[in-house]
């Protein structure tokens, strides 16, 4: 660092290689994070045995068993898919929310201000309590959820994006606004219901719940949150123009408005299939990346990987908290979530404040008085 307090180049290779093996030890993490959630439940299986399983169906290794078949059926017929939607559900909401926030200039956005959770929970409700006796099961709810989620995105575009520019203020009330009709919606096909069963299915889907994933919708989920990482990590330098400002955007050649127009409908569809496949999910997307900035920067390029291991940390261990806490029932995810992100976000948002004083009081020591800069004159 120079005297002026601005960084050199070789102290932003230093900083760049300190966060980049900090994203490499948060993927051994999420590795070791998968492997004894797997293994935890009524039955508990060893995180070894776990692994041995998850390689032997995946690249043949090991040959030989050498665990049960009631074993090898907990981990990768009952316990995998769920474990797999919570990864890739976590990597996408804290992935979608660090992407947000840098394309609205706004700490405190989330996957949800666009409205796209609430139209997957009206399409999910009117899937449970319209469409109930039609059959199609699970993939009728979680399509309904994705046309939901995909129609409230093309409303929220057609308000806020096509007429009248689109900048993040108009983007953010637009799908406040669609998000407010589309849950009181979702609210009345509640209250109308003469099925309790069906009522309370709605309310346990919309808190959230890893219980119901099956291998077809977590192949889906995967391919999307692998995608969606990717795609916004190699773009990482716009994100972070668009973080900066619209002129510091315009300057570098990109026009704010298309890649804020481009950002919300990938992620939008990203967050439909997450919301299809595991309800809605809560604080991940607003936590996390805050979470992440501490640890390895502001820089997207390695925050998003960090984002995305994170958060699939942090739902994987919201899930076994759902599962064990009051068991044989479950919980629904979205509250665990809720009740460990909120104190969290409290102290993150205390701790920003204190940071923020300090470097107002070193920027006030460090002004010149007027009257010695009349005196040096």
């Amino acid at each position: 660092m120079t005297g002026d307090g601005t960084l050199t180049s070789e102290s932003l290779r230093s900083s760049h290689r300190r966060s980049g093996r900090v994203v490499v030890v948060l993927g051994f993490a999420m590795l070791l994070a998968i492997a004894i959630s797997a293994g935890i439940g009524p039955a508990f299986i060893d995180p070894l045995s776990v692994l041995g399983i998850i390689g032997h169906h995946t690249i043949g290794l090991p040959a030989e068993p050498g665990w049960t078949t009631t074993a090898d059926t907990i981990v990768w017929v009952t316990r995998m898919p769920r474990v797999l939607m919570g990864v890739a559900a976590g990597a996408t909401l804290a992935v979608a929310g660090a992407a947000l926030q840098a394309m609205v200039r706004n700490v405190l956005a989330d996957p949800y201000i666009l409205g796209v959770s609430s139209g997957a929970s009206t399409g999910a409700a009117v899937a449970i309590i319209v469409l109930a006796g039609s059959g199609g099961g699970a993939l009728l709810l979680s399509g309904s959820a994705f046309l939901g989620a995909l129609a409230a995105t093309m409303l929220v575009l057609l308000i806020g994006g096509v007429s009248g520019g689109s900048g993040p203020v108009r983007l953010i009330m637009a799908g406040m606004a669609v998000g407010y009709v589309l849950s009181a919606v979702t609210s009345f096909l509640v209250f109308a219901s003469d099925s309790p069963e069906a009522s309370r299915s709605v309310m346990f889907w919309l808190l959230g719940s890893l219980a119901n994933s099956h291998w077809p919708t977590v192949h889906l989920a995967l391919a999307v949150a692998a995608f969606v990482v990717l795609a916004l990590t190699l773009i990482g330098g716009q994100l972070d123009a668009l973080a900066s400002g619209d002129e510091a955007s315009l300057a570098l050649g990109i026009r704010p408005d298309r890649a804020r127009m481009l950002l919300m409908v990938v992620i939008s569809l990203a967050v439909g299939v997450i919301v299809a496949g595991a309800g809605s999910i809560g604080f991940v997307g607003l936590v996390v990346p805050h979470l992440a900035r501490g640890l390895v920067g502001a820089r997207h390029r390695t925050l998003l990987p960090a984002c995305a291991f994170l958060g699939a940390i942090f739902l994987l261990a919201a899930d076994v908290l759902a599962r064990m806490a009051f068991m044989p029932q479950e919980m629904p995810i979205g509250v665990v979530t809720g009740v460990v992100g909120a104190p969290l976000l409290l102290v993150l948002l205390r701790r920003g404040r204190s940071q923020t004083s300090a470097r107002s009081r070193v920027a006030r020591g460090l002004a010149i008085p007027p009257k010695m800069t009349r005196n040096h004159r």
